[in-house]
């Protein structure tokens, strides 16, 4: 379940009628909690609470109070030794009326009327497996309202399909962006009377909704009809109480779809929710999913958190900021000077989505104008900083719509707790008519129009020109929008995954700048249209993005684009995890990169170390696998430069499924036919049957046996499937395979006493690589790469964290995962010059890493190395691998990640100006 989720669920729960039977379990259960887990619970069988409550271990301890005893109750549960022996985070009691909680970790304590008690659903996320719980509880009510929202969309359009439609669609999403505005509005005392929209609604239409949607329209008609015109639109006297407001939010129709009596009941519910608390920073992308076919399904996982947000903005423009803030103290001239620089700062979000980097970025410049203010007795001043500044191209309607709508809202709350009550309201209505979040696609829409520069130079009115340009008089900047910050989290979507209109996007950007750019995720286009601009503008730019685009193929695609624009990598946060609401913390691996062509000598690196402890330096210079070093140029190399034994790609069976074995066709095959099984089958390997143990064959027949092995009927058969899917396939190749079913369509298996095997595709979940130690006559599959022969201190470099690091940097990834590559990641892996003791030291290791495993029997590779179980011994036989491994390449283990990548690539970067003698790695039979 996900945060909205669960909420919808607590706030379903305080809507039945209390009952001291059954309010624990329903409680657990809204929190996510099995039918089998509560039936255990019910049973005694895993309930070990000493009061008489309901106690689930690690979790929570849950008493039934009596009327009035709500405190004491809470007091004992506190007490009990069976709390403590249970290891509980949470007690909890009610009665019905009262409701007392407490988090025994931090001490946290809630106190609330039991039907209040889902305003604080946050408290209790933990007990989900829901990780973000600080940002949750701190936008529980934009959670609560889209809860509700989202209730109240579907329900309108069950009663009226035809706003459901494409054509119509965009006048169902501006219905729901001027209610939003509506339930704002009359908690913010912006329409005079509190809860005006909702009462008027209450009194003024049938309790069996007939007339609902006609009341909607006249007060939205009122809106948008100016004072003085108000005689002339004969408007109903309970409407003509509304204010004018107009800003293009109720221009146009005022049709309002038809309400049922239960959309109805779910519009006053909404209603009666407090609206001043929205968050507009996150509230507008939460919303946002509420309109959308495809995402509501996953309603609740849209959420991007402000710390996230602020990592981008931060190093982009923010942190400059306040270190001039800091610089200026209180002298009065710097100030002015710096909040003239504020008022003509740009901040564009070409992906804005529903604005929420333009919403932030909005607020944190007010609060450093604010603390100016301040500093200089200038209280309550109006903001020189215009909403105009923050603009944003949309590809969808609606959520631009949202994004402004969230910016007015931030500009009122800013207004409100900067300059107080009387002058937000004095100054917001009626609202302003420019719309400067632009609806259209932003690969396809020059920048330049939304944008130009103009001037680029900064006039100095002072007469000593040593001063500093903040220290002067006064500065004129000639630059109407003075500097321009590009920012935001475009869509990613990976080259398989485009359309074909995506794909000629990117073609129209990239054709004549680099080859192979259909490889490139959509993500790039927006980087190279950013570098574009800032060619022409004082632009600096920084995207969330996909960590793929500084790793592989990618790399020498994009980069070099890039840098010939005259931009460089400002600065960069390395890969974590973008997260959202749902529980165990999901989301997508990304980075942050800033581009610039107006770079300082000194460039700031972020990264997150294994402990999970933020890592930043300074630097000369980041390249595009954003690594503290040179420009890089990796590629794939045909055999090793280090001195390693080559690795193959498996064997490709291309076989229609004639040739592989599942293990009871084996087992019905050996009943059968003893003799032909022990000479023609073979165990087969490949990445699933590795990692996970599971078990495979294959026929394996060599071309002086193919007339003795036709005489089983078994085989016989399964050669004739392997005839039909070869002879009817489309590739020449393929096709002319079918004259030789009996082998495999690529072959490049070697006899040998033993095989290193290492899947091509696996989680990057693991702290390290998965690879594993076969008997020379297993067939290697080519989901996996193979190493015949290959000293074990090999297995000791694969299974280290040195080449974890390297494979998850230089190689493509699949999705999220390790994407191995023999040629880009195996034969490129720097290696020193290894003695013979280092190899034995290595091959130590491996054992060691081996008997481990082998302790564990028949634990799976999935088994032994899931993080949160991996056994101690193999960890710390993996641990004494990296230090033995380390101590070869600097003589003491790296502090981080980071670290290691740099000297990989100074290695990389030596070895490739020298490169050693090695030996062709073996071809394969293509098929």
């Amino acid at each position: 379940m996900n945060a909205v989720e669960i909420e919808a669920a607590v706030s379903d729960l305080v809507l039945l009628p209390f009952s001291s039977d059954d309010f624990p379990y329903a409680f657990l259960q809204a929190f996510g909690n099995k039918e089998t887990t509560l039936k255990r619970l019910r049973s005694g069988a895993t309930n070990k609470s000493d009061v008489g409550g309901v106690l689930q271990t690690n979790n929570i301890h849950i008493a039934v109070a009596q009327p009035g005893e709500v405190t004491k109750t809470l007091a004992v549960l506190k007490d009990s030794p069976a709390t403590t022996k249970a290891k509980a985070q949470f007690i909890l009691a009610s009665d019905g009326i009262d409701f007392e909680a407490e988090d025994i970790n931090s001490g946290e304590t809630v106190a609330c009327a039991y039907t209040d008690f889902p305003n604080h659903f946050g408290f209790f996320l933990s007990l989900a497996g829901i990780t973000t719980v600080k940002q949750i509880r701190d936008s529980s009510f934009d959670i609560r309202a889209t809860s509700r929202l989202n209730r109240l969309y579907i329900e309108l359009l069950k009663d009226n399909p035809e706003w459901g439609s494409a054509e119509r669609r965009p006048d169902m999403n501006h219905f729901m962006a001027r209610l939003i505005f509506c339930f704002f509005a009359e908690d913010t005392d912006i329409f005079d009377g509190s809860g005006l929209f909702t009462a008027t609604i209450e009194k003024m239409s049938e309790r069996d909704s007939s007339n609902t949607h006609e009341v909607i329209s006249e007060i939205f008609r009122a809106m948008n009809t100016k004072i003085a015109d108000r005689a002339a639109a004969a408007l109903p006297r309970w409407a003509d109480t509304f204010p004018y407001v107009n800003g293009g939010l109720f221009s146009g129709s005022v049709d309002v779809p038809r309400f049922s009596k239960i959309a109805r009941s779910y519009l006053l519910h909404i209603g009666h929710l407090d609206w001043t608390k929205i968050n507009p920073d996150i509230f507008g992308s939460m919303i946002q999913a509420v309109t959308d076919d495809e995402e509501r399904g996953e309603l609740g996982m849209h959420y991007t958190s402000v710390p996230n947000i602020l990592k981008v903005l931060n190093p982009l423009f923010l942190d400059d900021l306040r270190a001039k803030l800091a610089e200026a103290g209180d002298n009065p001239r710097t100030l002015l000077n710096l909040r003239k620089r504020l008022s003509k700062i740009r901040v564009f979000d070409p992906a804005c989505g529903s604005g929420n980097f333009l919403v932030i970025a909005y607020k944190q410049l007010r609060e450093i104008e604010n603390t100016i203010n301040e500093r200089r007795g200038e209280l309550k001043r109006k903001s020189d900083i215009p909403l105009t500044n923050f603009r944003g191209i949309e590809l969808r309607d609606f959520p631009a719509e949202i994004a402004r709508l969230a910016l007015i809202i931030a500009e009122y709350q800013c207004d409100l707790l900067y300059r107080g009550q009387q002058e937000a309201l004095a100054e917001f209505l009626p609202l302003d008519s420019q719309n400067w979040i632009t609806c259209g696609n932003a690969l396809q829409i020059d920048w330049l129009s939304l944008w130009a520069p103009i001037g680029t130079g900064v006039k100095l009115v002072a007469d000593d020109l040593f001063q500093t340009p903040l220290a002067q008089v006064e500065i004129d900047f000639e630059n109407e929008g003075g500097e321009t910050y590009i920012c935001g989290n475009p869509p990613y979507l990976g080259s398989t995954w485009q359309s074909a209109e995506q794909k000629a996007e990117l073609q129209a950007i990239f054709e004549n700048r680099t080859k192979s750019w259909k490889s490139l995720d959509y993500v790039a286009g927006w980087f190279m249209k950013a570098a574009d601009y800032g060619t022409k503008t004082n632009a600096v730019t920084a995207f969330v993005s996909t960590n793929s685009i500084c790793q592989g193929q990618q790399v020498p695609i994009l980069w070099p684009a890039i840098f010939s624009t005259g931009h460089a990598i400002s600065f960069a946060h390395t890969s974590f995890k973008w997260a959202n609401l749902a529980s165990h913390n999901a989301g997508v691996t990304v980075v942050i990169v800033g581009i610039s062509n107006q770079i300082n000598l000194r460039r700031r690196l972020t990264s997150v170390g294994i402990d999970g402890e933020i890592v930043q330096k300074t630097t000369e210079h980041i390249n595009a696998y954003l690594v503290s070093g040179n420009d890089i140029d990796l590629k794939k190399m045909a055999s090793p430069i280090n001195g390693v034994t080559p690795m193959h790609r498996g064997d490709s069976a291309i076989d229609g499924g004639g040739l592989l074995l599942e293990p009871i066709e084996a087992h019905h095959f050996l009943a059968a036919d003893e003799i032909s099984f022990n000479e023609f089958v073979r165990p087969y390997l490949g990445s699933e049957e590795l990692i996970n143990g599971k078990l495979r064959y294959c026929l394996w027949i060599e071309d002086a046996a193919i007339e003795r092995a036709k005489q089983s009927d078994f085989i016989a058969t399964r050669l004739a499937k392997v005839v039909d899917m070869r002879s009817g396939s489309s590739k020449a190749q393929t096709k002319n395979a079918a004259d030789w079913p009996h082998r495999f369509g690529e072959i490049r298996h070697q006899s040998s006493t033993y095989t290193i095997a290492v899947p091509r595709v696996s989680s990057e979940n693991r702290d390290y690589l998965p690879v594993g130690l076969v008997l020379g006559g297993t067939i290697i599959g080519d989901r996996n790469f193979a190493l015949y022969d290959a000293p074990l201190w090999n297995m000791a470099l694969i299974a280290s964290r040195l080449h974890w690091v390297w494979i998850g940097t230089v190689c493509v990834r699949m999705r999220t995962d390790f994407s191995y590559s023999n040629t880009l990641g195996w034969n490129t892996f720097p290696v020193p010059k290894l003695t013979d003791k280092n190899k034995a030291d290595l091959t130590r290791c491996a054992e060691d890493i081996l008997l481990a495993r082998e302790a564990h029997f028949p634990a799976s590779i999935a088994d032994l190395y899931d993080p949160e179980t991996m056994p101690a011994d193999l960890k710390a036989a993996h641990e004494r691998n990296d230090e033995t491994l380390e101590r070869i390449y600097i003589g003491r283990c790296f502090r981080n990640d980071t670290e290691r990548l740099e000297k990989l690539f100074e290695l990389y970067t030596n070895m490739i100006a020298t490169p050693a003698k090695t030996a062709k790695a073996k071809k394969g039979t293509p098929v």
